[in-house]
């Protein structure tokens, strides 16, 4: 589970680090959050004999009909970041599974 989830972490950080709207100092932060975000809500759903099970529950996405990724939102909160300045694309879906990582 942990090398899924620093997959995710770095490939998120590569994209807000793009926007430009973030220090360093606080995208450092953000991401932080969001490791352990995820290690909690992955935790009793992480099912390495069946990779696909519980993967609508470990997805992170955003689209017209879910602007704000919940998670993404938790680690922004948490670490005194405005959502708007991940400056993420409008449609992102992450499958994160054991083993694997997927992006859309």
């Amino acid at each position: 589970m942990m090398r899924e989830i620093a997959a995710v972490v770095f490939f998120l950080k590569r994209l807000v680090r793009r926007g430009e709207k973030l220090e360093s100092d606080k995208i450092e932060l953000f991401v932080e959050r969001l490791a352990v975000a995820l290690q909690e809500k992955f935790k009793g759903h992480w099912y390495p004999e069946s990779p696909s099970k519980g993967q609508g529950y470990r997805c992170i996405r955003i689209n017209r009909f879910h602007r704000q990724d919940p998670d993404l939102l938790r680690a922004c909160q948490e670490s005194g970041v405005k959502y708007g300045d991940l400056g993420l694309p409008r449609e992102l879906t992450l499958w994160v599974d054991p083993g694997e990582v997927c992006c859309r």
